[in-house]
């Protein structure tokens, strides 16, 4: 069915060799006829603007095993390719003027790789007040404003489980990191920059979903008992979709159970994302916590030789499925197989009865001196846990009086210095925290580099 709609070699000059120019020469194209009353514009203005661009380009293009140097020769070769590849389309008018449109279906697919690129991101609450709205107006077509309420609610829907796959992307992608530089970047500007900041912070405050949702959820369960509307409405889709009355009715039915199940099962979605979003930001502080421990006990040492052999694999281009070509490899680990005669040999034989002799229970008192000493150890190590609580006292204690302080500023003489200014840019995302962060340029104190960050008081 695609290919019925779409040219077979639409997509051929976003593969080729020059797809970054066909891509360039597109988006030109779209912007200039997106301003416009319609995606049409005179070849000579279109040849004008692309040979601009090539101007800038420079070098020569290599294009069907055919060198062009010109950059008008460039601009004609591909206006004259797109047109062949189906983006593009010719006409000419009565007075003779050629003019050059874009395909229907290339400005939908321009528009979305569009926002690919820019890295748009889904307004929820702008399409959960327009589903509200529509709900609340008295309009007479019902089939059409249902058919809006479905299409609305679909773009809601698949906006969450955008944002569900793309923190799971985030954490499938922690494994890549090997140092902590790299993890704490990812955490704190790609990680907050594009989930945090610009999708799930909305989402939990002012694009929350679940404002308008009660009354949205009672007005369709109304719609589905109202059997006068479910008449005018089937009536409409009748009209639209050329289905028979039974059918149309049928699928209003259907259409109203779809977006009820929706709406109730929107909890589920958005409790994923939470548990996501924790799970990612609890990964990577672990994971740089493990890169950063340096113990010599037995978790230490084998994080010494995981390490170790990590880069010896990379170094050695080896992959993981060869590790074994590493000669020390072999001599790491050694397993020898287990045997036993037979079943017989786990046999217990019977002992036979005997008296059971209680011994007396000796009444032990226990020392004050060490019961305290046990109780005072129990509480020194939770007031040293690097908890909320005890992160934003430690914020306090520092700031004092001050309104303001870098993180750099703060001591770092030791690993868990720096594990606490981790901590404390961590939490600083959080809403009932009392202080909150600025992030300010890269800075290496005592040779631990970091992006420095100021500590406001709130």
């Amino acid at each position: 069915m695609l290919f019925k709609n779409i040219p077979e070699n639409f997509f051929t000059p976003l593969s080729s060799k020059n797809k970054s120019v066909y891509w360039d020469c597109i988006y030109i194209l779209y912007s200039i006829m997106n301003s416009r009353l319609s995606f049409g514009i005179e070849r000579e203005l279109v040849i004008d603007e692309l040979q601009d661009y090539f101007d800038d380009y420079g070098s020569d293009i290599v294009e069907d095993d055919i060198t062009v140097a010109g950059s008008r020769d460039k601009a004609n070769l591909f206006v004259r390719k797109l047109i062949e590849y189906g983006w593009l389309t010719s006409e000419t008018t009565y007075s003779h003027v050629q003019l050059i449109h874009f395909n229907d279906y290339a400005v939908e697919i321009v528009k979305t790789l569009d926002r690919i690129v820019n890295n748009t991101k889904l307004e929820y609450q702008g399409y959960i007040y327009t589903i509200y709205t529509l709900i609340r107006s008295n309009s007479e077509s019902k089939g059409i404003l249902l058919n809006q309420i479905f299409e609305n609610t679909d773009k809601l829907i698949t906006g969450l489980k955008s944002l569900n796959s793309n923190i799971k992307k985030y954490i499938d992608e922690l494994t890549k990191y090997s140092t902590v530089a790299e993890i704490m970047d990812i955490l704190f500007n790609d990680y907050r920059a594009n989930i945090i900041d610009k999708a799930y912070h909305r989402l939990k405050t002012s694009d929350n979903v679940s404002k308008f949702r009660p009354e949205i959820v009672e007005a369709l369960e109304a719609y589905m008992k109202d059997e006068e509307f479910i008449k005018s409405a089937a009536k409409e889709i009748s009209e639209i979709k050329e289905l028979s009355s039974e059918d149309s009715m049928e699928r209003v039915r259907d259409i109203l159970r779809e977006l009820v199940d929706a709406f109730h099962n929107m909890d589920f979605i958005i409790e994923e994302i939470d548990n996501k979003n924790s799970q990612y930001q609890r990964s990577a502080i672990n994971r740089a916590k493990f890169l950063l421990s340096n113990s010599e006990d037995l978790s230490g040492q084998i994080k010494d030789i995981l390490l170790y052999m990590s880069e010896e694999m990379a170094g050695s281009e080896i992959s993981l499925n060869t590790i074994y070509s590493l000669d020390y490899v072999e001599n790491l680990f050694k397993i020898y197989s287990q045997g036993f005669l037979d079943d017989a040999s786990f046999y217990a034989p019977i002992e036979g009865k005997k008296d059971f002799k209680p011994e007396a229970l000796i009444d032990i008192t226990v020392d004050a001196s060490r019961r305290k000493q046990k109780l005072d150890s129990m509480k020194n190590k939770l007031e040293d846990s690097m908890n909320p609580n005890n992160i934003e006292k430690y914020v306090r204690e520092i700031l004092g009086e001050k309104e303001v302080m870098l993180a750099s500023a703060m001591p770092l003489n030791t690993i868990e210095d720096f594990i606490r200014i981790i901590y404390v840019r961590l939490y600083g995302q959080r809403k009932r925290v009392s202080y909150r962060i600025v992030n300010k340029d890269e800075v290496n104190i005592k040779g631990y580099k970091f992006k420095d960050f100021e500590i406001w008081r709130k």
